[in-house]
């Protein structure tokens, strides 16, 4: 048996660089992670391999690894009450609900496309600052981290609840 044939857009190095971030903040403070639009679960396996997390990717697109848990759906905001911490790392059409779900988890979500607000056009930094705005209207205490991977998509906001 082979191993499987891994293709990643992007810098790969962003799955270790976030991972070896959460634990690093969260140690053993949580256990189960949601992996919003986490597309092959290359995140969640880090979680779930080196620090023993309870990672699960939810992507409507199926096309996860063998063995990374994984629910074929649409992430909503009411799933956030059966996780432990709600990871974005470039959540497409989810970032509003990954986005809301700081107001009952805390939330490390890393915007990219402009999936905030569609009638008007948002770069990367604008696109961070619309979503640190609306954390500020729902009194949601956040900062953000610039993590060291390749590319303008690499500013992550952190929510604590």
């Amino acid at each position: 048996m082979g191993r499987q044939q891994i293709k990643c857009h992007g810098d790969e190095s962003r799955f270790a660089l976030v991972a070896d971030f959460i634990y690093s903040r969260y140690g053993k403070s949580v256990r189960y992670i949601a992996d919003v639009a986490g597309g092959q679960g290359l995140l969640a396996r880090i979680l779930n391999k080196k620090y023993n997390y309870e990672a699960e990717v939810i992507d409507p697109r199926g096309f996860c690894l063998k063995g990374v848990p994984f629910k074929q759906t649409e992430y909503v905001f009411a799933m956030a009450g059966f996780y432990d911490l709600i990871v974005g790392l470039h959540p497409d059409a989810a970032l509003r609900d990954v986005a809301e779900s700081a107001a009952v988890r805390p939330v490390l979500v890393v915007p990219c496309c402009n999936e905030w607000d569609k009638t008007v056009k948002l770069g990367s930094k604008e696109l961070v600052r619309a979503v640190c705005d609306y954390f500020d209207e729902k009194k949601i205490i956040w900062e953000t981290v610039e993590f060291g991977f390749k590319g303008p998509m690499n500013v992550g906001i952190i929510t604590r609840k």
